[in-house]
């Protein structure tokens, strides 16, 4: 497939054309070109700008990526050996890209990746820098097609609104955008719910391999009074829209199943601290070890608890004065040392006889 062509007369100049994330020299080949060209390749917003060289300030063509399929890395040779190629398939074709190097390749294929899923990639091997360019391309590119859509006339994609729950496999895209998405994850089911072309009504997309992807569209009107419709030759009525999803997994056998696409999850726990001294803000990555446990009790005094049995045995009801539990460990300490044993007694009285003795036979 050939990138669409600029008019060299009414083509827009580089000032006109939505933030630069990257550039450099690519060889580009389509489907319907022999030759590969030699061009200098800026990637504007979701959409790559083809230049004849780095001064030129009218593209000869752009490829829009909203018909992005895959990237996939190409195994064979060029004659410039440290050369490094890439297949972009696209929905109407493939393109053939040939970058400078292998680390030109990844970061190209980092930066596509990033305008295209709107998040960082984490399978490429890329520098901390590079991928620190990564998030900030990603933030930016989130902030131009916010500030975009918010610009357009119809503020919602759809005027109706919608009805109950609305199933996990709706998704806000338009019909190219939904059938890219249910070909580039056909492991995540094969049929989304979308809002209609006229932003009055609902679709439902779908996809099955026959010889190749083959793609249907499913008008969903919503109803007056409530519920729901299929527009098919025999209409279908639905109370809900999850009915709506359940009436066609039913009607083919479970061939038809939900688009539940897995959002990806954080692998590591990071945190924003702020430097004292310059108040700088950065981004740190928590410490992966096992977490330190807390110290334990000191075990129990098998002593103690004896005497606390001892003098519960001895002391059933506790003095009304006490703060303790009369079998607590403290209180039966307490009646311990203010009342002595009678052998502890004994010993004392003999101690004091023996030394009025000794000082009677001293005087």
């Amino acid at each position: 497939m050939a990138a669409a062509p600029a008019n060299p007369r009414t083509g827009s100049t580089r000032a006109q054309l939505p933030p630069c994330y990257y550039e450099g020299y690519l060889e580009k080949r389509g489907a319907k070109e022999k030759v590969a060209r030699r061009l200098w390749t800026c990637l504007c917003g979701n959409t790559l700008y083809f230049f004849n060289n780095p001064k030129d300030t009218n593209y000869v063509e752009k490829l829009d990526l909203s018909g992005f399929v895959s990237l996939i890395d190409d195994p064979s040779r060029d004659r410039n050996l440290e050369a490094a190629r890439l297949n972009l398939r696209m929905k109407d074709g493939e393109i053939k890209l040939t970058a400078p190097n292998l680390e030109a390749r990844e970061l190209w294929k980092g930066f596509l990746y990033s305008v295209v899923d709107l998040a960082v990639p984490t399978t490429l091997t890329l520098l901390p820098g590079q991928l620190h360019m990564l998030k900030e391309v990603v933030e930016k590119e989130k902030m131009r097609r916010k500030a975009r859509s918010s610009s357009r006339a119809p503020s919602s994609p759809l005027s109706l609104p919608l009805v109950g729950e609305i199933p996990a496999c709706f998704r806000p895209v338009s019909r190219t955008e939904a059938e890219v998405l249910l070909e580039r994850h056909p492991d995540c089911g094969n049929m989304l719910l979308r809002p209609g072309r006229d932003g009055t009504s609902l679709a439902v997309t779908t996809r099955q391999d026959l010889n190749g992807s083959v793609f249907r569209h499913y008008r969903v009107t919503q109803k007056q009074q409530g519920g729901y419709i299929i527009d098919v030759e025999n209409p279908i009525p639905c109370p809900t829209l999850h009915d709506v999803i359940n009436a066609l997994v039913e009607k083919t056998a479970g061939t038809l199943q939900p688009f539940i696409l897995e959002e990806p999850y954080e692998e590591n726990i990071t945190f924003v601290s702020s430097n004292d001294e310059n108040g700088e803000r950065t981004l740190h990555c928590a410490p992966t070890g096992p977490l330190s446990r807390a110290p334990s009790l000191p075990p129990k005094q098998v002593g103690t608890d004896r005497w606390s049995l001892r003098s519960q045995t001895r002391s059933p009801s506790s003095s009304p004065r006490s703060f303790s539990p009369s079998g607590s460990p403290s209180n039966s300490m307490r009646r311990l040392v203010l009342s002595p044993s009678p052998l502890s007694q004994s010993l004392t009285d003999e101690l004091k006889q023996k030394l009025e003795k000794r000082r009677t036979s001293q005087e």
